[in-house]
């Protein structure tokens, strides 16, 4: 499992929510904990959740993972979601959701592992609870190792979105996503996603971006777009912490990270190809999130948000934490075997979760020009020092402020096309006419 989840698009999390919601009171209902119909719940906040059933558990030995140490939070669990859990989570998440699609998704360790038949029994359950009128969809982040036809047919029969998990070529995919045995995984990534694409599964590519690929963008998207058919791709940076506990803690970071100024500018490289060859056909999620900003909607992720504290993550014994960057002891919320998702999701603790990213602000941030894009990016990166040696400073501050700057120009032209009713494609048109040798590919 790496650190990002599904890019929805037409799925966003902020749609799966409960915008209008319904009720604060508790009562039994068959042993569940259920929130009653007759009560409105003033100032409820919407919410997206991770369902994590293996937990930390995974078959692959990714050097990166920062989950893969959250297994030492739970000694001699089976790390396996019962089907008691399974009923009580779907029932209390189709509860608290009140839009017209709902979105369940799966994470991990890698969630495969729990084999085919609990997705089964979770897609039919979750059928079987939605209320009338509302259609459920699934998504999975997965490395992709254990996908066969059986798998993906089973995906494409229940409309689930599938992330899965590519780091570029060969060469750089290997350097850190490998297998117990310390074997590569390129050829088997592939296989899976080569079955994917045979059922018509509906994908996403998350790629990370660390110090065996970050010098290599062009190679890296061409590889995705070209020979991979990514249409829609996420870039996640790793900011790998150096320390013995796994938590968010410490200041320095491992070789395998990427630096700021490193992943500005393969941003930067990624978006010159975008920018003449495939506006409107390849959907790059920080693209999408950027044109979001300078057209002065919501940008849909967490990390770019003036707030956070609405994407939490649930362990496969029901724990509830503040979010997937976050399982660790201090920022577990409760159980949803105790108390339902929905008053954890909006506690007082949570809140606090959420704000304390505004509130913790540095200076050198509120008073920066590309805040209004950037909003300090996820507070789990945020533990370096501004020049004047205020807290609180994003470790990749460097590289966004060199992003954001950077497509300025183009992000301002795409929104004055949207505000005439013209699609953003055109931003190629002028592009293209002064660099006639660079033609599409």
């Amino acid at each position: 499992m790496v650190a990002g989840t599904v890019s929805f698009r037409d799925r966003a999390p902020s749609r799966s929510t409960a915008t209008d919601a319904t009720v604060r009171h508790l009562e039994p209902e068959r042993g569940r904990i259920k929130l009653s119909k007759n009560m409105s719940l003033t100032g409820r906040s919407a919410f997206h959740l991770l369902a994590k059933p293996t937990g930390a558990i995974c078959n692959l030995n990714c050097r990166y993972c920062f989950f893969l140490s959250k297994e030492d939070l739970y000694p001699g669990s089976s790390f396996r979601m019962s089907d008691e859990l399974l009923e009580t989570y779907l029932a209390q998440y189709l509860d608290s959701q009140m839009g017209p699609e709902i979105n369940i998704a799966w994470q991990g360790g890698e969630p495969t592992l729990m084999g085919l038949d609990f997705f089964r029994r979770a897609a039919s359950r979750a059928n079987a609870l939605k209320r009338q009128g509302t259609r459920v969809l699934h998504t999975m982040q997965t490395n992709g190792v254990l996908l066969d036809d059986e798998w993906c047919t089973f995906f494409a029969e229940n409309d689930f979105l599938v992330g899965l998990s590519i780091d570029g070529p060969r060469e750089m995919h290997d350097a850190y996503r490998v297998d117990k045995g310390d074997k590569p995984t390129f050829d088997k990534v592939m296989r899976g996603l080569s079955l994917l694409q045979k059922h018509r599964v509906e994908v996403n590519v998350l790629t990370t971006v660390h110090a065996a690929n970050a010098g290599h963008p062009a190679q890296v998207y061409r590889f995705l777009r070209d020979q991979a058919n990514a249409r829609f791709i996420q870039f996640i940076p790793i900011v790998e912490r150096k320390n013995t506990t796994g938590f968010q803690e410490g200041s320095e970071v491992t070789e395998r990270s990427v630096t700021g100024a490193q992943f500005g500018a393969f941003l930067n490289g990624v978006f010159d190809e975008w920018i003449l060859h495939d506006v409107g056909t390849v959907f790059v999620q920080m693209f999408d999130v950027a044109l979001a900003a300078w057209a002065k909607q919501p940008t849909g992720l967490c990390v770019f948000s003036e707030t956070c504290g609405n994407a939490l993550a649930l362990e496969h014994n029901g724990d509830l934490y503040s979010c997937d960057h976050f399982v660790e002891p201090k920022h577990r919320l409760g159980n949803i075997k105790k108390r339902h998702m929905a008053l954890l999701a909006n506690g007082d603790q949570q809140r606090k979760f959420g704000r304390h990213k505004l509130d913790s602000l540095p200076k050198q941030c509120r008073e920066c020009d590309v805040r209004f894009a950037c909003h300090g990016g996820c507070p789990k990166d945020r533990f370096i020092e501004t020049s004047d040696g205020e807290p609180g400073l994003n470790y990749l501050c460097d590289g966004y402020k060199a992003f954001f700057r950077h497509v300025d120009g183009p992000m301002k032209e795409m929104t004055e096309l949207l505000t005439r009713g013209r699609p953003p494609a055109e931003v190629m048109r002028a592009r293209r006419a002064t660099r006639p040798d660079d033609v599409p590919p």
